[in-house]
């Protein structure tokens, strides 16, 4: 052995050691960090989570449901007010309309809920139920699996745009003197609106006769039909002679409907005939022909409040929803619907 050897190896074991333990250390120190870090950012992840759940928790529920009857299933559906109100404007309203004709119609279905629900009166409605689905008394709805059966491959879009509408008057409703208003709406109208006295009797300082012109534009505008003259007698409860005329009428509204008609000297209201015959409209004329009565109609619905057509029309003329809403609903307040809800609660 060369007597330089042993200290060559000593040499060599300090640069190994000066050399390889740092790297060693370093590695260590990298790997130990990184699972810190990991940990630390799993532990962001978990508390970000927690936070994110506890705020779901806390977040207010509903502020009301609604027990609907199901005239078809002779059933009651609990479902959330806002979600209610998609249902009845996809009902009652085309889709096709304009987003502000949709957003007008929002708020009266909205509002007419909440008046509905804050009544004394139960006609008409089965024990446990705030409202129904029957347009006869109420307002048509239909759920989102109902709707989208109707619509098909276009029920995405659709709904999309009716929530859109039900959005942007979220939480509010109609009021007259801080009460939520009687917001009746119809189809189509015979180019005015109707007195609410003129057809229910009762005088309503916000349903007053207006212009409507757009809706001639609506199909159901003019409609024809006809009735054996056996079953008209039967229905009114008269008889008629051979004249081809039928009746006179005695006077109309200030919306041009029937207010009274005489047949061989009995007197009917406009709506009655309108009721007992089933008509569009309580304009209306009749003609004999034969065994037959050719029966004309102009308009659809009773007339008061707002036309859905009438509001489509001003729509597409530029107008907005309230623009809508203040014409055909005469000084009337856009609220909120919080004030009454516990009011609703205790009801239910």
């Amino acid at each position: 052995m060369n007597k330089f050897q042993p200290l060559m190896w000593i040499v060599l074991t300090i640069i190994i050691v000066i050399l390889v333990v740092p790297s060693i250390l370093v590695v260590s120190f990298s790997n130990n960090t990184k699972q810190n870090i990991d940990a630390s950012t799993k532990q962001d992840i978990v508390d970000s989570t927690n936070i994110k759940e506890s705020a779901d928790k806390n977040s207010p529920e509903p502020s009301i449901e609604v027990s609907v009857y199901r005239t078809n299933t002779k059933e009651i559906e609990n479902i959330p007010l806002e979600e209610y109100v998609v249902g009845v404007v996809a009902s009652e309203m085309p889709v096709s309309f304009e987003l502000e004709a949709l957003k007008a119609q929002s708020l009266a279905a909205r509002t007419f809920l909440v008046k509905q629900m804050l009544s004394n009166s139960n006609i008409n409605l089965p024990e446990g139920t705030d409202i129904t689905d029957n347009f006869q008394y109420h307002q048509v709805y239909k759920n989102k699996k109902e709707l989208a059966n109707e619509w098909q491959e276009n029920y995405k879009s659709n709904i999309s745009k009716i929530q859109k509408a039900v959005d942007a008057t979220k939480g509010q409703i109609l009021t007259y003197d801080e009460k939520p208003i009687d917001a009746s709406f119809f189809s189509t109208s015979n180019g005015y609106t109707e007195n609410s006295e003129d057809y229910w009797g009762n005088k309503t300082p916000y349903l007053k006769s207006v212009e409507s012109p757009w809706d001639i534009q609506s199909p159901k505008f003019q409609y024809q039909t006809t009735i054996q003259v056996s079953k008209f007698e039967e229905l009114l409860g008269i008889k008629l002679n051979n004249n081809v005329n039928i009746g006179t009428v005695i006077s109309k509204s200030k919306g041009n409907r029937i207010k009274f008609f005489e047949i061989n000297d009995k007197k009917y209201s406009g709506k009655t005939i309108r009721d007992k015959l089933k008509l569009n409209s309580s304009d209306f004329t009749f003609k004999r022909e034969g065994s037959k009565v050719i029966i004309n109609t102009k308009g659809n619905g009773h007339g008061v409040g707002m036309s859905q057509y009438g509001a489509n029309g001003l729509a597409q003329e530029g107008k907005n929803y309230k623009d809508i809403i203040n014409y055909y609903y005469q000084d009337v307040t856009i609220s909120s619907v919080e004030p009454f809800i516990n009011k609703m609660y205790v009801k239910k």
